[in-house]
């Protein structure tokens, strides 16, 4: 039970004194004035640091299919074709490749006549083709093949053809580059389709 002078808690206070001023309501301290600042939008939008870039040990995933795929194979090249004419042959790059391969085609010449010869000999072809002629001619027939054709004979005359060769092919060659030369002269050359593989 309360005494009469206490003041209940929510009756009002009365004023203390009639001529007395009402007191000034306070100011609120400037930083309650001013609203809260709002939060920077570069930094509420911006993600953690670690939460951008996966782990190490995790791997990307995969592609949707529909989903465009952002390497794309690079297409083929298109095969390209240049036509050429040949218009001119060197008359003397033609006389120095005809001489040379012309060489190369007697030695072999020569070579090739030896080794025949020695089969023939080591095959004994020599002794059977003696022996046919002196049955045709008889007995008395003193026919010997291997002493008309013997091995320096056969490589003598192999190599009398090689030069002759040599010759012949060589001269034969740089007269048709010459008549080639003027022959594209009237018709242009011989076409030629090169193509980049």
């Amino acid at each position: 039970m309360s005494t009469p002078n206490t003041p209940r808690p929510g009756a009002s206070r009365p004023a203390a004194a009639a001529g007395a001023r009402p007191a000034a309501p306070r100011q609120a301290p400037a930083s309650a004035a001013r609203p809260a600042a709002s939060p920077r939008p570069a930094q509420a939008q911006r993600p953690a640091a670690g939460a951008s870039r996966p782990a190490q040990g995790q791997q990307r995933p995969a592609p949707r299919p529909g989903q465009q795929q952002l390497v794309r194979p690079v297409p083929k090249a298109k095969v390209r074709k240049a036509r050429l004419l040949v218009s001119k042959v060197d008359p003397w790059s033609v006389l120095k490749m005809a001489f040379l391969l012309s060489v190369a085609l007697g030695i072999v010449t020569v070579v090739a006549s030896v080794v025949l010869w020695t089969v023939l000999d080591l095959t004994g072809i020599f002794d059977r083709i003696n022996e046919l002629l002196r049955d045709v001619a008889g007995t008395e027939s003193s026919f010997d093949l291997q002493e008309l054709a013997s091995l320096g004979q056969v490589a003598s005359f192999a190599t009398i053809v090689a030069v002759v060769n040599v010759v012949l092919l060589t001269a034969l060659s740089m007269l048709s580059a010459v008549l080639y030369n003027i022959s594209s002269t009237l018709v242009g050359g011989i076409g030629v389709t090169l193509t980049d593989d």
